[in-house]
């Protein structure tokens, strides 16, 4: 399974049950192992993760913060739902966030930020070009190239705020990369690292914008078409 932006963070030391908790949960939310609305019970949640009811509430509590659960006052928590008009709402944000760490990492970024872009995408590369693409390791690849290109912007808020809506997004990129759908994202990848390194702002935000418009467009599709069959199945 690949990491998240916020699971990377787990290798840096000792966490308390309440982040270990916070962690695996997010995790499962994000990849789809805890569906959309699914009801986030106490009990059953401990006997799951092994951790006690007071740090599954508190984490519980973030995760409700970073709009990844839902909490229904008296009766407890809930997967936040998932629909075409959250994928929109999350889409424009990101897109607005990600161009603005893009264009400060291109005026601010070195020799050191630009080996980095060519070392990520380079593995990004070698398993997109792969006859036997490995999901995780794709999914953990993409993530190091689109941290890279934004690595050398040095808002600590932007960063933090762009780092929860990349794992929002990724909810849905997930649905997406399930599909036969046809896409280059190779092509699209090879442009953004082009662009990156011939520090041509506009070129790079048209790029990214495109990149992250094609996924939410894919997603929407999928999202309609399950809506139709839940229509049909209800007929």
């Amino acid at each position: 399974m690949a990491r998240t932006y916020i699971e990377q963070t787990e290798a840096n030391g000792s966490k308390t049950l309440s982040d270990q908790a916070y962690l695996r949960l997010r995790s499962d939310i994000i990849h789809g192992d805890l569906q959309p609305d699914e009801k986030l019970r106490i009990e059953h949640l401990r006997t799951v993760y092994g951790v006690g009811a007071s740090p599954l509430r508190e984490a519980l509590s973030r995760l409700t913060a970073d709009g990844f659960v839902t909490a229904e006052g008296q009766r407890g928590f809930r997967v936040a739902p998932m629909s075409e008009e959250d994928l929109a709402d999350i889409t424009r944000l990101r897109i607005l966030l990600e161009k603005q760490a893009l264009s400060q990492s291109i005026e601010q970024g070195d020799d050191a930020w630009e080996s980095r872009i060519v070392a990520t995408f380079y593995q990004l590369e070698k398993i997109e070009e792969s006859e036997e693409r490995d999901p995780a390791e794709w999914e953990l690849r993409n993530h190091d190239f689109h941290e890279a290109l934004t690595a050398a912007c040095n808002s600590k808020w932007l960063r933090r705020f762009y780092g929860i809506l990349y794992d929002q997004h990724k909810r849905y990129r997930n649905i997406a990369l399930s599909t036969e759908i046809p896409r280059d994202l190779h092509q699209e990848h090879e442009e953004l690292r082009n662009a990156a390194l011939a520090r041509d702002t506009k070129r790079a935000c048209k790029a990214i914008e495109q990149h992250i418009l094609r996924t939410a467009e894919i997603t929407q599709r999928v999202l309609q078409n399950e809506a139709r069959k839940d229509e049909q199945e209800i007929a």
